[in-house]
């Protein structure tokens, strides 16, 4: 006798209770212990590389930096592309990697790419700085302070932030805190350069004057015969007042620093990207938690020690919480728990409704011991409760009640039937076990697209995978031994007369099936022309890659001219601070100064410092007032910002992609890829639907050229090495040497009185020494004209690449903006010069990367599926038949979709290729039954519509109460297309199930039958 799961429950009843038991508890205590977050990890694959080459043009940045380092990249394993960002003296290369690559990988490929540079360094020019690398450009920073002070020094802020910083870096699960907008100090040594002249000073003795004092030497060691006496030579600066007191040698004269200098302490100038709160100078605290942290537990020790740390501070200093991802997350959770046990309670009452109170009394225990033991079983493999894995839990949970209920069922009609309690709990292991095993298999299968797609929106959407399989596979644990046990000591036989008379429901279904047999090619064709119809409407639904968070942060990027200076960025600030402050739908807001937000929510998509760059994070008081706001901000940097490139847009989901609707025109010649670009520019334009069109590079700026007459400078022994060195000096300033300041390192800068700096008219009369001591003005050799050049130039892959940007208006999705205007874009491609190209970015390209990563996948999905199902069924026959039924379920989608309005995206599409393994779970079982009513001596016709009515209530029950089991995450913004796309697909999959599939069964072997098949 074949080994019985359920049979050994029954005679092991202390044991499976204890099991029972201990499976609550532990589900119970990892409950408690899962981690919480908002979204799930993934990693960003990009590595950031960075050099400097101060005082090289744009051009020599290009050839002789980004270029030679972009080769030495391009080597790199498991690519994807090369992104660089080149202004004068400045190289910034993001190397990015493909979807498919691992973590492990990825911290071994970062390894590699430090060697390789390294390797190469000795070929860069002289004078480079770095290159640097930063490859945690993922770490997620989700709790941010802003700290403001009334009648405080900036330094004395940064005194106290710092201190908080320390006492916050001892809080458990804190990996790492970033400082926002801090300004660092400065100590200016300003002279008139005429004055210098006028006494003859060397500008050079001055420097050494001031470095050769302010050294850390080691003056030697005393060794007596009972200690080590360490030698100190002082002169080492302390304050400013140290600065002026260096006097030097002019000539036979002694002269301080103070007689010919004006020193001073401030802050950085020009300004350092900076961090505004609430329209006010702040300096920021932003936390980030270590992998595996728990972001609640987070928060509250967060909150207690910032409790504990503002009673410290003095009156004037307030900390105020800008970002609080502990709250999001908290409240996220909350929503997903609630929508859990809303689904829990409808599937029970679906059970007790239908099943009677006993019957249902056995799910209603089954489904919470399923959930306890599936939170061990994440805690043992590190899946923490996040959007994803609260979302698989509650579309599990409409799955697992499948078995529970077909045992239950199996066990009720073997009672009534006359079977003992253990006979008939024992019964349904014998007779749906292993269909209801390779089913769950099926169904895990098509989850398999979800768990091992090659990207980055495979990553994030992979617990998905994995806490479905789990849960699936513990449900059909649950059926087959806790079941068995709760069925013996819980169900009672049915009455006699419950089981003489069929319901009116399965009456009325055993006559349409009766009729759906009899005239079966009419049941296939009808059938087969609305798949045909539905897959003809597939295009009417819209596409979409993920949709935007309905969190009420909405994010504001100015952009101005790259040209522009971080004081005229500061300037288009205050002034959104102005329209912000005092609106009813504002709750907070905190604003980065040139910069992008730090990450602060996994999925954004982080700008690079430039100057001319400023972004606001406006947290709204509800999503109604998100979009009030959203409208607002739009018109007013339509209206008053013309020279603003600003976008206002809410937090996105999945992957960042950044601007919706984005074309890289690419080649080798910049000038040609800015005229393609203008073209294409006018071509996005045109379509009423698209707005804000603006390029991420395009506009030169102004520069002053000095073009030095190189014999008269020879002749006067001037070189221009000597010369940039002056003017450097005279202009920005020079870092001589640095004042140590208790914590801080304070720079020393040389450089012109701010009137003598500024003015374009000075330039001429600076004096520029010469070797014998005497000076000159810069005029006598030097002629001075006005040019344009590229501020910036970004390239791919070693190519310039300019790219068209724009934003869709309303409700539009950028797939559709896509579609309506490829005509016009394929139009301009065919004349386009060799060597030029046109390529869709943004949403389109991620989503067809995502897309495409999954449907490499559809290969084994179906090879697992087709594997199981033929072990199970064994036959290609009743294979064929199994297949037919599972691409109906679109004629659902379809309809479900077009009804609702919701997009087509990738979760939607991933619920599609699930439902495929549902649907065919249930045909398994049924063409099971069928072969058993056979097998008992009826004909085809009679045992399929034995069969089918005998699995009617199982199956429609388990469809019944998935399909109600989706409502609550149904109108989520992130779940509802899956949701939808399941309800309406399963819906109507079930009744094909249980009419077309008995047609199909009894039309094929009727038909073998009567041409003598066996």
């Amino acid at each position: 006798m074949a080994f019985n799961l359920s049979r050994w429950a029954l005679n092991n009843r202390s044991l499976v209770i204890y099991l029972m038991i201990t499976a609550v508890l532990a589900g119970v205590f990892s409950y408690k212990r899962l981690g919480r977050a908002e979204d799930p990890t993934f990693v960003v694959k990009t590595m950031v590389v960075q050099s400097a080459w101060p005082g090289a043009t744009i051009e020599d940045t290009l050839n002789q930096v980004t270029e030679r380092l972009e080769r030495t990249l391009q080597e790199t394993e498991q690519l994807d592309f090369l992104r660089s960002y080149t202004k004068a003296g400045v190289a910034t290369i993001f190397v990015n990697l493909r979807g498919d690559t691992t973590a492990r990988e990825v911290r071994e490929i970062w390894d590699e790419v430090r060697r390789n540079v390294a390797d190469m360094r000795h070929t860069l020019p002289m004078g480079i700085v770095g290159p640097g690398f930063n490859d945690n450009f993922g770490d997620t920073f989700g709790i941010i302070y802003g700290f403001t002070a009334d009648g405080f020094a900036h330094r004395e802020l940064r005194d106290y932030v710092e201190t908080v910083r320390s006492e916050l870096l001892q809080v458990a699960d804190v990996s790492k805190i970033e400082i926002l907008g801090a300004q660092d100090e400065k100590i200016f040594v300003e002279f008139s350069v005429q004055e210098l002249a006028t006494l003859g000073i060397d500008r050079g003795s001055l420097v050494r004057a001031l470095q050769s004092q302010n050294i850390v030497r080691p003056g030697g060691t005393i060794e007596t015969g009972d200690e080590t006496l360490s030698l100190r030579v002082s002169g080492a600066f302390a304050s400013e007042q140290d600065v002026l007191n260096v006097n030097f040698a002019v000539g036979d004269r002694m002269l301080r620093l103070s007689d010919i200098a004006r020193v001073r302490r401030g802050l950085s100038d020009p300004p350092q990207p900076m961090f505004r709160v609430d329209g006010r100078p702040a300096i920021g605290l932003a936390v980030a938690m270590r992998d595996g942290g728990d972001i609640l537990t987070l928060g509250k020790n967060i909150t207690l020690a910032m409790d504990r740390l503002k009673a410290d501070l003095p009156l004037g200093i307030e900390p105020r919480l800008v970002a609080d991802q502990a709250v999001t997350v908290e409240s996220a959770i909350s929503e997903f728990m609630s929508s859990l046990w809303q689904a829990v309670a409808i599937i029970l009452v679906v059970s007790f409704i239908s099943l009677g109170v006993r019957a249902g009394l056995i799910i209603a225990i089954s489904i919470p011991l399923t959930l306890a033991i599936v939170f061990a079983v994440m805690e043992l493999a590190g899946i923490d409760m996040q959007r994803i894995s609260l979302g698989a839990l509650i579309i599990a949970l409409a799955l697992l009640v499948d078995d529970a209920m077909t045992m239950t069922d199996a066990t009720l009609t073997r009672l009534a039937a006359g079977d003992s309690k253990e006979d008939a709990s024992a019964f349904a292991f014998r007779t749906y076990a292993f269909p209801m095993l390779a089913g769950t298999l099926v169904t895990i299968a098509g989850f398999v697209p979800v768990g091992f797609a090659a990207s980055s929106a495979g990553e994030y959407t992979f617990s998905l995978f994995a806490v479905v399989s789990i849960a699936l596979l513990v449900s059909w644990v649950v059926a087959v031994i806790f079941a068995p046990l709760l069925c013996a000591l819980i169900l009672r036989p049915p009455e006699q007369s419950a089981t003489d008379k069929p319901s009116k429901v399965l009456e009325t279904y055993r006559g349409l099936l009766t009729r759906a047999v009899k005239a079966k090619g009419l049941t296939i064709t009808t059938t087969l022309a609305v798949f045909a119809a539905s897959v003809l409407a597939l295009p009417l639904i819209p596409s979409q890659f993920f949709p935007s968070s309905d969190r009420p942060e909405l994010l504001v990027d100015l952009r101005l001219p790259q040209n522009s200076s971080i004081f005229a960025t500061q300037d288009a600030v205050e002034r959104l601070d102005a329209a912000l402050r005092g609106d009813k739908d504002v709750a907070r807001w905190s604003t980065y100064v040139g910069r992008g937000a730090i990450r602060f929510y996994l999925p954004l998509d982080v700008q690079l410092p430039n100057d001319f760059f400023a972004q606001a994070v406006v947290v709204a008081k509800d999503v109604p007032a998100r979009e009030r706001l959203r409208e607002k901000l739009e018109k007013l940097l339509s209206n008053d910002s013309p020279n603003v490139v600003g976008r206002v847009s809410p937090l996105e989901l999945g992957p960042p992609v950044g601007w919706p609707l984005q074309y890289r025109v690419s080649g080798p010649d910049v000038s040609v890829v800015r005229d393609i670009a203008l073209k294409l520019a006018g071509v996005v334009a045109a379509d009423p639907q698209a707005e804000h069109v603006n390029f991420d590079w395009i506009e030169p700026t102004r520069e002053i050229r000095i073009v030095v007459d190189q014999d008269e400078a020879r002749q006067l022994g001037l070189s221009s090495e000597a010369l940039a060195s002056v003017l450097n000096t005279v202009v920005s300033g020079n870092a001589l040497t640095q004042v140590r300041d208790d914590i801080y390192l304070v720079d020393v800068i040389l450089r012109a009185t701010d009137e003598q700096r500024v003015s374009l008219a000075t330039l001429r009369s600076i004096q520029v020494p010469l070797p014998n001591g005497r000076t000159v003005p810069l005029g006598q050799f030097a002629s001075f004209e006005y040019a344009q050049d590229q501020p910036v130039v970004w390239r791919r892959n070693r190519v310039p690449t300019l790219t068209v940007q724009a934003n869709v208006s309303g409700d539009v999705l950028p797939e559709t903006v896509v579609n309506g205007i490829a005509p016009s874009i394929d139009a301009l491609r065919t004349d386009l010069p060799a060597r030029y190209a046109i390529t869709e970015g943004g949403t389109v390209e991620e989503s067809g990367k995502s897309q495409a990563s999954v449907i490499a996948v559809v290969p084994l999905m179906l090879l697992i599926m087709l594997s199981v199902l033929m072990v199970e069924l064994r036959s290609f026959q009743r294979l064929g038949l199994v297949l037919t039924i599972g691409p109906l379920g679109l004629i659902g989608v379809v309809g479900a979709l077009l009804i609702s309005g919701r997009p087509l995206g990738f979760v939607a599409i991933l619920g599609i290729l699930a439902l495929l393994g549902m649907i065919t779970k249930n045909a398994v079982i049924l063409i099971g039954q069928i072969e058993s009513e056979r097998a008992q001596g009826k004909d085809v016709a009679t045992a399929a519509i034995d069969a089918s009515s005998t699995r009617f209530r199982p199956i429609m029950l388990t469809a019944i109460s998935t399909v109600l089991g989706m409502i609550p995450i149904a109108p989520t913004v992130f779940w509802g297309p899956m949701a939808f796309a399941i309800m309406g697909g399963l819906l109507v999959a079930t009744l094909l199930t249980l009419v077309f599939l008995p047609a199909a069964y009894v039309a094929w072997f009727t038909w073998r039958n009567a041409n003598g098949h066996v």
